[in-house]
């Protein structure tokens, strides 16, 4: 039996809204903020990893 790796998205902005992507079967709505020095972040829900593409712009 395996285990399915997380998903993986590349975004342009350090703001980020997560809600598991699956209607009903999905999670709470949750705003997650990308530190630009980190450059991604992981969904607490999740594990859903978005990470900062090289051209990306601050805020939302």
């Amino acid at each position: 039996m395996s285990i399915e790796a997380p998903e993986v998205e590349y975004v342009t902005k350090t703001r980020v809204a997560c809600d598991g992507g699956e209607g009903a079967l999905g999670h709470p709505r949750v705003w997650l903020q990308i530190p630009p020095e980190v450059g991604w972040v992981e969904c607490g829900y999740c594990d859903k990893k978005f990470i900062l593409e090289d051209d990306a712009q601050p805020g939302h």
